[in-house]
Protein backbone atom coordinates (compact mmCIF):
# COMPACT_ATOMS: atom_id res chain seq x y z
CA UNK A 1 0.00 0.00 0.00
CA UNK A 2 1.35 3.42 -0.97
CA UNK A 3 2.04 5.47 2.13
CA UNK A 4 0.63 8.67 0.62
CA UNK A 5 -2.87 7.26 0.09
CA UNK A 6 -5.64 8.70 2.26
CA UNK A 7 -8.58 6.81 3.80
CA UNK A 8 -11.76 6.59 1.75
CA UNK A 9 -13.75 9.84 1.61
CA UNK A 10 -10.92 11.77 3.25
CA UNK A 11 -9.32 14.26 0.88
CA UNK A 12 -6.82 17.08 0.66
CA UNK A 13 -8.26 20.43 -0.37
CA UNK A 14 -5.99 21.81 -3.06
CA UNK A 15 -5.64 25.27 -4.58
CA UNK A 16 -7.66 27.01 -5.91
CA UNK A 17 -10.52 25.30 -3.99
CA UNK A 18 -8.77 25.89 -0.66
CA UNK A 19 -8.34 29.59 -1.43
CA UNK A 20 -11.99 29.97 -2.39
CA UNK A 21 -13.12 28.02 0.66
CA UNK A 22 -11.15 30.35 2.91
CA UNK A 23 -12.48 33.42 1.10
CA UNK A 24 -16.09 32.32 1.63
CA UNK A 25 -15.41 31.31 5.24
CA UNK A 26 -14.02 34.78 6.02
CA UNK A 27 -16.96 36.51 4.38
CA UNK A 28 -19.49 34.42 6.30
CA UNK A 29 -17.73 34.87 9.66
CA UNK A 30 -17.54 38.62 9.05
CA UNK A 31 -21.30 38.58 8.46
CA UNK A 32 -21.88 36.65 11.69
CA UNK A 33 -19.77 39.19 13.57
CA UNK A 34 -21.85 42.04 12.15
CA UNK A 35 -24.96 40.36 13.61
CA UNK A 36 -23.29 40.08 17.04
CA UNK A 37 -22.30 36.40 16.91
CA UNK A 38 -19.05 35.76 18.79
CA UNK A 39 -16.51 33.28 17.46
CA UNK A 40 -15.60 30.20 19.52
CA UNK A 41 -13.03 27.50 18.67
CA UNK A 42 -13.91 24.24 20.47
CA UNK A 43 -11.45 21.31 20.58
CA UNK A 44 -11.39 18.48 18.04
CA UNK A 45 -11.52 15.86 20.82
CA UNK A 46 -13.70 15.62 23.90
CA UNK A 47 -14.84 12.90 26.25
CA UNK A 48 -17.49 10.98 24.37
CA UNK A 49 -20.41 11.69 26.69
CA UNK A 50 -19.87 15.43 26.31
CA UNK A 51 -20.08 15.18 22.51
CA UNK A 52 -23.08 12.87 22.24
CA UNK A 53 -25.19 13.27 25.38
CA UNK A 54 -28.65 14.49 24.47
CA UNK A 55 -27.72 14.57 20.79
CA UNK A 56 -29.45 11.38 19.67
CA UNK A 57 -28.51 8.11 18.03
CA UNK A 58 -27.59 9.60 14.64
CA UNK A 59 -24.77 11.72 16.07
CA UNK A 60 -23.49 8.83 18.18
CA UNK A 61 -23.24 6.62 15.09
CA UNK A 62 -21.47 9.40 13.19
CA UNK A 63 -18.79 9.89 15.86
CA UNK A 64 -15.33 8.31 15.69
CA UNK A 65 -14.36 6.93 19.09
CA UNK A 66 -10.86 6.55 20.56
CA UNK A 67 -9.40 5.68 23.96
CA UNK A 68 -7.52 8.44 25.78
CA UNK A 69 -4.16 6.93 26.80
CA UNK A 70 -3.81 9.48 29.62
CA UNK A 71 -7.12 8.83 31.39
CA UNK A 72 -8.31 5.54 29.91
CA UNK A 73 -11.65 7.16 29.13
CA UNK A 74 -13.46 6.95 25.83
CA UNK A 75 -13.13 10.06 23.69
CA UNK A 76 -14.77 11.18 20.47
CA UNK A 77 -13.65 13.21 17.49
CA UNK A 78 -16.36 15.81 17.01
CA UNK A 79 -18.89 15.04 14.29
CA UNK A 80 -20.81 18.29 14.89
CA UNK A 81 -19.78 21.52 16.59
CA UNK A 82 -23.29 22.48 17.74
CA UNK A 83 -23.24 20.38 20.96
CA UNK A 84 -19.87 21.91 21.79
CA UNK A 85 -21.33 25.39 21.42
CA UNK A 86 -24.19 24.35 23.74
CA UNK A 87 -21.66 23.13 26.31
CA UNK A 88 -19.74 26.42 26.10
CA UNK A 89 -22.94 28.41 26.58
CA UNK A 90 -24.10 26.27 29.50
CA UNK A 91 -20.87 25.92 31.47
CA UNK A 92 -18.19 28.38 30.39
CA UNK A 93 -20.04 31.59 29.55
CA UNK A 94 -22.95 31.01 31.95
CA UNK A 95 -24.83 34.10 30.78
CA UNK A 96 -28.41 34.74 31.82
CA UNK A 97 -29.55 36.58 28.70
CA UNK A 98 -29.20 35.85 24.99
CA UNK A 99 -25.88 34.46 23.78
CA UNK A 100 -24.90 34.40 20.11
CA UNK A 101 -22.01 32.15 19.10
CA UNK A 102 -20.47 31.15 15.78
CA UNK A 103 -17.73 28.75 14.72
CA UNK A 104 -15.78 27.36 11.78
CA UNK A 105 -13.79 24.15 11.81
CA UNK A 106 -13.37 20.62 10.49
CA UNK A 107 -15.52 17.78 11.83
CA UNK A 108 -15.04 14.06 11.25
CA UNK A 109 -17.80 11.56 10.52
CA UNK A 110 -17.85 7.80 10.21
CA UNK A 111 -19.72 7.87 6.89
CA UNK A 112 -19.64 10.26 3.92
CA UNK A 113 -22.53 12.62 3.38
CA UNK A 114 -23.58 15.79 1.63
CA UNK A 115 -22.90 17.01 -1.89
CA UNK A 116 -19.16 16.67 -1.37
CA UNK A 117 -19.43 13.06 -0.15
CA UNK A 118 -16.69 13.57 2.40
CA UNK A 119 -16.17 12.30 5.93
CA UNK A 120 -14.39 15.52 6.89
CA UNK A 121 -16.73 18.47 6.28
CA UNK A 122 -15.65 22.01 7.04
CA UNK A 123 -18.51 23.18 9.24
CA UNK A 124 -19.46 26.83 9.67
CA UNK A 125 -22.42 27.76 11.80
CA UNK A 126 -24.22 30.11 14.17
CA UNK A 127 -26.17 29.35 17.34
CA UNK A 128 -28.48 31.55 19.42
CA UNK A 129 -29.09 30.63 23.08
CA UNK A 130 -31.48 32.01 25.68
CA UNK A 131 -34.60 32.93 23.69
CA UNK A 132 -37.55 30.61 23.12
CA UNK A 133 -39.75 32.75 20.85
CA UNK A 134 -40.28 32.69 17.12
CA UNK A 135 -38.29 35.94 16.85
CA UNK A 136 -35.00 34.10 17.40
CA UNK A 137 -35.96 31.51 14.77
CA UNK A 138 -36.65 34.38 12.37
CA UNK A 139 -33.25 35.92 13.15
CA UNK A 140 -31.52 32.61 12.41
CA UNK A 141 -33.37 32.27 9.11
CA UNK A 142 -32.46 35.82 8.13
CA UNK A 143 -28.82 35.12 9.00
CA UNK A 144 -28.80 31.87 7.01
CA UNK A 145 -30.32 33.54 3.95
CA UNK A 146 -27.79 36.37 4.14
CA UNK A 147 -24.88 33.95 4.68
CA UNK A 148 -25.81 32.00 1.55
CA UNK A 149 -26.09 35.25 -0.40
CA UNK A 150 -22.66 36.39 0.81
CA UNK A 151 -21.24 33.00 -0.13
CA UNK A 152 -22.50 33.48 -3.69
CA UNK A 153 -25.35 30.96 -3.78
CA UNK A 154 -27.64 32.32 -6.52
CA UNK A 155 -30.88 30.60 -5.50
CA UNK A 156 -31.99 28.55 -2.51
CA UNK A 157 -35.09 26.82 -1.16
CA UNK A 158 -35.41 26.32 2.60
CA UNK A 159 -37.39 23.21 3.48
CA UNK A 160 -39.16 23.16 6.88
CA UNK A 161 -40.63 20.61 9.21
CA UNK A 162 -41.50 20.62 12.91
CA UNK A 163 -40.79 17.74 15.27
CA UNK A 164 -43.63 18.96 17.50
CA UNK A 165 -46.19 17.51 15.06
CA UNK A 166 -44.86 13.95 15.28
CA UNK A 167 -44.23 14.25 19.03
CA UNK A 168 -47.82 15.33 19.62
CA UNK A 169 -49.10 12.28 17.74
CA UNK A 170 -46.73 9.97 19.62
CA UNK A 171 -47.82 11.39 22.96
CA UNK A 172 -51.57 11.35 22.22
CA UNK A 173 -51.33 7.84 20.77
CA UNK A 174 -49.41 6.43 23.73
CA UNK A 175 -46.60 5.37 21.38
CA UNK A 176 -43.16 4.70 22.73
CA UNK A 177 -39.99 2.66 22.57
CA UNK A 178 -39.33 0.57 19.48
CA UNK A 179 -42.56 1.50 17.70
CA UNK A 180 -41.76 5.20 17.93
CA UNK A 181 -38.35 4.60 16.33
CA UNK A 182 -39.82 2.34 13.62
CA UNK A 183 -42.46 4.95 12.75
CA UNK A 184 -39.78 7.62 12.62
CA UNK A 185 -37.62 5.51 10.28
CA UNK A 186 -40.57 4.76 7.99
CA UNK A 187 -41.56 8.41 7.74
CA UNK A 188 -38.04 9.61 7.07
CA UNK A 189 -37.52 7.01 4.34
CA UNK A 190 -41.01 7.62 2.87
CA UNK A 191 -41.75 3.88 3.21
CA UNK A 192 -45.55 4.05 3.06
CA UNK A 193 -46.00 0.27 3.00
CA UNK A 194 -44.08 -0.13 6.25
CA UNK A 195 -45.89 2.87 7.73
CA UNK A 196 -49.31 1.32 7.05
CA UNK A 197 -48.27 -1.87 8.83
CA UNK A 198 -46.87 -0.01 11.81
CA UNK A 199 -49.95 2.16 12.44
CA UNK A 200 -52.35 -0.78 12.39
CA UNK A 201 -53.96 -1.05 15.81
CA UNK A 202 -53.34 2.56 16.82
CA UNK A 203 -56.08 5.04 17.67
CA UNK A 204 -57.93 5.84 14.43
CA UNK A 205 -57.29 9.59 14.62
CA UNK A 206 -53.57 9.13 15.28
CA UNK A 207 -53.38 6.46 12.58
CA UNK A 208 -54.89 8.76 9.94
CA UNK A 209 -52.60 11.61 10.97
CA UNK A 210 -49.42 9.53 10.78
CA UNK A 211 -50.36 8.28 7.32
CA UNK A 212 -51.08 11.86 6.26
CA UNK A 213 -47.61 13.07 7.29
CA UNK A 214 -45.94 11.20 4.44
CA UNK A 215 -48.12 13.08 1.91
CA UNK A 216 -47.75 16.54 3.42
CA UNK A 217 -44.88 17.96 1.43
CA UNK A 218 -44.59 20.79 -1.07
CA UNK A 219 -45.23 24.54 -1.14
CA UNK A 220 -47.18 26.81 1.17
CA UNK A 221 -50.46 25.05 0.40
CA UNK A 222 -49.21 22.07 2.42
CA UNK A 223 -49.84 23.98 5.64
CA UNK A 224 -53.48 24.59 4.70
CA UNK A 225 -53.86 20.91 3.86
CA UNK A 226 -52.20 19.92 7.14
CA UNK A 227 -54.64 22.07 9.07
CA UNK A 228 -57.50 20.12 7.49
CA UNK A 229 -56.03 16.62 7.74
CA UNK A 230 -54.27 16.67 11.12
CA UNK A 231 -55.95 16.62 14.55
CA UNK A 232 -56.67 19.98 16.13
CA UNK A 233 -54.20 19.48 18.97
CA UNK A 234 -52.79 22.70 20.41
CA UNK A 235 -49.20 21.50 19.78
CA UNK A 236 -49.94 20.86 16.11
CA UNK A 237 -51.72 24.19 15.62
CA UNK A 238 -48.74 25.97 17.19
CA UNK A 239 -46.24 24.09 14.99
CA UNK A 240 -48.16 24.93 11.82
CA UNK A 241 -48.36 28.57 12.87
CA UNK A 242 -44.58 28.68 13.42
CA UNK A 243 -43.97 27.32 9.92
CA UNK A 244 -46.45 29.75 8.42
CA UNK A 245 -44.66 32.68 10.07
CA UNK A 246 -41.29 31.48 8.80
CA UNK A 247 -42.62 31.23 5.24
CA UNK A 248 -43.94 34.78 5.48
CA UNK A 249 -40.62 36.17 6.72
CA UNK A 250 -38.62 34.30 4.08
CA UNK A 251 -40.91 35.57 1.34
CA UNK A 252 -40.09 39.11 2.47
CA UNK A 253 -36.40 38.23 2.00
CA UNK A 254 -37.03 36.81 -1.46
CA UNK A 255 -36.33 33.24 -0.31
CA UNK A 256 -38.60 30.34 -1.25
CA UNK A 257 -39.89 28.03 1.49
CA UNK A 258 -41.15 24.46 1.16
CA UNK A 259 -42.47 21.96 3.72
CA UNK A 260 -42.15 18.26 4.41
CA UNK A 261 -43.85 17.16 7.64
CA UNK A 262 -42.33 13.67 7.40
CA UNK A 263 -38.77 15.03 7.33
CA UNK A 264 -37.80 14.64 10.99
CA UNK A 265 -34.04 15.06 10.82
CA UNK A 266 -32.46 15.14 14.25
CA UNK A 267 -35.72 14.09 15.92
CA UNK A 268 -34.02 13.01 19.15
CA UNK A 269 -32.00 16.22 19.16
CA UNK A 270 -34.34 18.95 17.96
CA UNK A 271 -37.39 20.26 19.78
CA UNK A 272 -39.23 22.47 17.30
CA UNK A 273 -38.68 23.85 13.82
CA UNK A 274 -36.14 21.98 11.70
CA UNK A 275 -34.96 23.09 8.28
CA UNK A 276 -32.54 22.43 5.47
CA UNK A 277 -31.40 24.72 2.64
CA UNK A 278 -31.28 23.28 -0.87
CA UNK A 279 -29.96 24.56 -4.15
CA UNK A 280 -32.53 23.74 -6.86
CA UNK A 281 -31.55 20.56 -8.71
CA UNK A 282 -29.42 19.17 -5.86
CA UNK A 283 -30.64 16.32 -3.64
CA UNK A 284 -28.44 17.01 -0.62
CA UNK A 285 -28.77 20.13 1.57
CA UNK A 286 -26.00 22.72 1.82
CA UNK A 287 -27.12 23.89 5.28
CA UNK A 288 -29.39 22.60 8.01
CA UNK A 289 -30.46 23.36 11.53
CA UNK A 290 -33.37 23.98 13.84
CA UNK A 291 -34.48 24.54 17.41
CA UNK A 292 -32.97 22.34 20.12
CA UNK A 293 -34.21 23.65 23.47
CA UNK A 294 -33.62 20.36 25.31
CA UNK A 295 -29.90 19.86 24.63
CA UNK A 296 -28.69 22.26 27.32
CA UNK A 297 -30.38 20.12 29.99
CA UNK A 298 -27.85 17.38 29.22
CA UNK A 299 -25.14 19.78 30.41
CA UNK A 300 -27.05 20.63 33.59
CA UNK A 301 -28.48 23.95 32.42
CA UNK A 302 -31.49 23.96 30.12
CA UNK A 303 -31.41 26.86 27.66
CA UNK A 304 -33.64 27.46 24.64
CA UNK A 305 -31.49 27.34 21.51
CA UNK A 306 -31.72 27.58 17.74
CA UNK A 307 -29.12 27.68 14.98
CA UNK A 308 -27.74 26.25 11.77
CA UNK A 309 -24.55 24.92 10.24
CA UNK A 310 -23.31 24.44 6.69
CA UNK A 311 -20.56 22.44 5.07
CA UNK A 312 -18.32 24.78 3.10
CA UNK A 313 -17.25 22.08 0.66
CA UNK A 314 -20.84 21.13 -0.19
CA UNK A 315 -21.66 24.80 -0.56
CA UNK A 316 -18.73 25.41 -2.93
CA UNK A 317 -19.82 22.44 -5.05
CA UNK A 318 -22.98 24.37 -5.97
CA UNK A 319 -21.19 27.52 -7.11
CA UNK A 320 -19.88 28.28 -10.60
CA UNK A 321 -16.08 28.01 -11.03
CA UNK A 322 -14.16 30.87 -9.52
CA UNK A 323 -12.52 33.25 -12.00
CA UNK A 324 -8.83 32.58 -12.49
CA UNK A 325 -6.57 34.74 -10.37
CA UNK A 326 -4.04 36.84 -12.25
CA UNK A 327 -0.82 36.90 -10.19
CA UNK A 328 1.95 39.29 -11.13
CA UNK A 329 5.51 38.00 -11.49
CA UNK A 330 8.36 40.16 -10.23
CA UNK A 331 12.10 39.68 -10.70
CA UNK A 332 14.33 38.87 -7.76
CA UNK A 333 16.59 41.88 -7.66
CA UNK A 334 17.81 44.41 -5.10
CA UNK A 335 15.89 47.51 -6.03
CA UNK A 336 14.17 49.77 -3.49
CA UNK A 337 11.77 51.12 -6.11
CA UNK A 338 10.77 47.56 -7.06
CA UNK A 339 10.22 46.60 -3.41
CA UNK A 340 8.02 49.66 -2.96
CA UNK A 341 5.98 48.86 -6.07
CA UNK A 342 5.47 45.25 -4.92
CA UNK A 343 4.29 46.44 -1.49
CA UNK A 344 1.90 48.90 -3.13
CA UNK A 345 0.36 46.22 -5.38
CA UNK A 346 -0.03 43.73 -2.51
CA UNK A 347 -1.71 46.39 -0.37
CA UNK A 348 -4.18 46.92 -3.20
CA UNK A 349 -5.09 43.20 -3.14
CA UNK A 350 -2.91 41.97 -6.00
CA UNK A 351 -0.92 38.73 -5.79
CA UNK A 352 2.74 39.40 -6.53
CA UNK A 353 5.13 36.45 -6.77
CA UNK A 354 8.87 37.11 -6.69
CA UNK A 355 10.73 34.77 -9.02
CA UNK A 356 13.52 32.90 -7.24
CA UNK A 357 16.81 32.39 -9.11
CA UNK A 358 17.10 29.34 -11.32
CA UNK A 359 13.38 28.85 -11.96
CA UNK A 360 12.81 30.83 -15.12
CA UNK A 361 11.86 27.65 -16.97
CA UNK A 362 8.89 27.09 -14.69
CA UNK A 363 6.98 30.38 -15.08
CA UNK A 364 3.90 28.60 -16.42
CA UNK A 365 3.42 26.73 -13.14
CA UNK A 366 2.88 30.04 -11.32
CA UNK A 367 -0.09 31.02 -13.48
CA UNK A 368 1.12 34.58 -13.99
CA UNK A 369 -0.33 36.43 -16.97
CA UNK A 370 1.32 39.72 -15.98
CA UNK A 371 4.71 40.86 -14.73
CA UNK A 372 6.53 43.87 -13.36
CA UNK A 373 8.86 45.35 -15.95
CA UNK A 374 11.22 48.30 -15.71
CA UNK A 375 10.32 51.01 -18.20
CA UNK A 376 12.71 53.93 -18.06
CA UNK A 377 13.28 53.47 -14.33
CA UNK A 378 9.60 52.95 -13.47
CA UNK A 379 8.22 49.54 -12.46
CA UNK A 380 4.99 48.90 -14.34
CA UNK A 381 2.59 45.96 -14.74
CA UNK A 382 2.80 44.56 -18.26
CA UNK A 383 1.99 41.35 -20.17
CA UNK A 384 4.26 38.38 -19.43
CA UNK A 385 5.72 38.62 -22.95
CA UNK A 386 7.65 41.72 -21.83
CA UNK A 387 9.17 40.11 -18.75
CA UNK A 388 12.90 39.41 -18.51
CA UNK A 389 14.01 37.08 -15.71
CA UNK A 390 16.34 38.50 -13.11
CA UNK A 391 16.35 42.06 -14.41
CA UNK A 392 12.76 42.82 -15.39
Amino acid sequence: MRNWLLPEYIEDVLPPEAARCEQVRRAVLDLFRAYGYQLVIPPLLEYLESLTIGAGRDLDLATFKVVDLLSGRLMGVRADITPQAARIDAHLLNRQGVTRLCYAGAVLRTRPEGLSQTRQPLQVGAELFGHAGIESDVEIQRLLAEALRVAGVPSVVIDFSHVGVFRALVRRGGIGGELEQDLLDALRSKDNAALRELVAGLDAEVQRALLALSDLNGGGGVLDEARQRLPQYAEIRSALQDMRQMARHLAALGVEASFDLAELRGYRYHSGLVFAAYVPGQAAPIAQGGRYDEVGAAFGRARPATGFSMDMRSLLATLPPAPDEQPILAPCTEDAALAGRIAELRAAGEIVIVELPGHAAHHAELGCARALVNRNGSWEVAPMAEYVSGTG
